[in-house]
């Protein structure tokens, strides 16, 4: 997992970062395991923009992902690593043993011939997933289910992943990327290692084009806005803006907006960093 930097001949170049794609061994996706994947420009069915700042952005072909990882005690080879172009980490395509083929979040250090597994009673190795209940404690996990039989939920990323630190009960107790300490039950599955691609978070775009190639459009300050567009809108000059909020009015920087009677708060035992 190394990135590209490149010599600065263009003024798009000179802070360009990318990744080496050295772990991709194939470039065409597997037919069966695709689906289209309308654009919506951040519009509803009537034409009304529900979100800002979407629009244009390459075309692209939704790869079907199995994150429920169901078809236990079959082994399974990996075939293929892939890029996936809706997700920062890469994809593996692997073929079980009665020759179905599925895509899953490719782990960090897999090898294309190799086997994986699921299910109960499936030693913990990278790629395999299993119940939190057999996974050894201190393991690094991905892909973890909130439900069981959810499909996963958590640390699917690129570079993500939780701590298995100790278990309770009917609960296992993970520390999450986010830092944050909860409680899930034993029977949800997670997968043992850490998401592939962890260089991510080390790209660089280089230049406002890569964004337009992503879907993403320019994104306005409140503060350049009139007032009837923005509440930090307004006023002779530069002016601050007021209190940090938000288009609709609920203030940024410090003001909590979780529901505290959420049901999930008695599984959090400590909060995420600030």
């Amino acid at each position: 997992m190394a990135v590209r930097k490149f010599k600065p001949t263009t003024p798009g170049t000179r802070n360009k970062i990318i990744s080496a794609f050295s772990e991709i061994t194939c470039t065409t996706p597997e037919k069966s395991l695709l689906e289209p994947l309308r654009k919506t420009g951040g519009r509803n069915n009537t034409g009304k923009m529900t979100m800002r700042y979407i629009g244009g952005g390459h075309k692209r072909m939704y790869r079907i992902i199995d994150f429920l990882r169901d078809k236990d005690n079959c082994p399974a080879t990996v075939k293929t690593i892939e890029y996936d172009p809706n997700r920062s980490a890469r994809i593996a395509l692997v073929v079980y043993a009665d020759g179905e083929k599925r895509y899953i979040i490719a782990p960090q250090g897999i090898q294309v011939g190799q086997t994986i597994m699921s299910g109960s009673g499936v030693a913990p190795e990278i790629g395999n997933t299993l119940p939190l209940s057999e996974i050894p404690l201190g393991t690094d996990i991905h892909n973890i289910e909130l439900r069981p039989g959810q499909g996963a939920a958590m640390a699917r990323s690129a570079g993500a992943y939780a701590q298995l630190t100790a278990r309770e009960g009917k609960h296992a107790i993970l520390r999450l990327p986010s830092g944050e300490t909860r409680m899930v039950l034993v029977t949800c599955r997670a997968t043992v290692g850490v998401v592939s691609n962890s260089d991510h978070n080390l790209e660089s775009s280089g230049k406002a084009g890569r964004s337009r190639w992503l879907g993403r459009r320019p994104r306005n300050r409140g503060v350049v806005m009139n007032p009837v567009d923005h509440p930090m809108g307004g006023g002779e000059g530069r002016a601050s803006g007021g209190h940090p909020r938000s288009r609709k009015g609920i203030p940024a920087k410090g003001y909590k907006t979780r529901n505290p009677k959420a049901t999930s708060n008695k599984f959090i035992i400590e909060r995420r960093k600030k």
